[in-house]
């Protein structure tokens, strides 16, 4: 049986680039703080002199990190791609690894729009999309395509919503 399924096209939102980094920068400054915090309490209390070169080091460390998280959100928006059809949810990201995940509908257990601070304030949802043994995230899509998107999802994979 040969089947030939075409790779997905569909993509993001191109703010899920200001999304990612302004959430890359958070935790990055947060790590920074803690560090600073740890340096001034390594001159404060006069710790070993190896501490010292240890949280310089994790410093230095941690600044490149930061001009990473500055270069990934593009490099994950250039290479992110989804696509649903009647039989599969297609998915294909990865900056260093490219990963692609073909999910059948029949498999598909529940799908949900989630939206944190961020993605709200650009008007973006993520669609996530569970099975019995995974879930799979479709992040930063503008907010009506997401709703319309896990609704085509929802009656492909002929998902009944439940009344409690």
């Amino acid at each position: 049986m040969n089947m030939k399924i075409n790779l997905p096209q569909q993509r993001l939102s191109r703010s899920a680039i200001r999304v990612w980094i302004i959430s890359e920068m958070i935790a990055n400054l947060i790590g920074i703080i803690i560090l600073g915090f740890l340096l001034y309490l390594h001159v404060l209390f006069a710790w070993k002199e190896w501490i010292g070169w240890v949280l310089i080091g994790i410093t230095v460390i941690s600044l490149l990190g930061t001009v990473w998280s500055c270069i990934y959100p593009f490099l994950m928006y250039k290479n992110w791609r989804y696509e649903i059809d009647s039989e599969f949810v297609q998915l294909r990201s990865g900056v260093l690894n490219d990963v692609y995940q073909l999910v059948p509908m029949t498999k598909i257990q529940a799908v949900a729009t989630n939206q944190g601070p961020l993605l709200r304030k650009y008007g973006l949802c993520s669609v996530s999309i569970e099975t019995m043994g995974s879930s799979h995230l479709i992040p930063a899509l503008p907010k009506e395509a997401a709703i319309e998107l896990r609704n085509q999802i929802a009656h492909y994979a002929k998902i009944e919503e439940v009344e409690t």
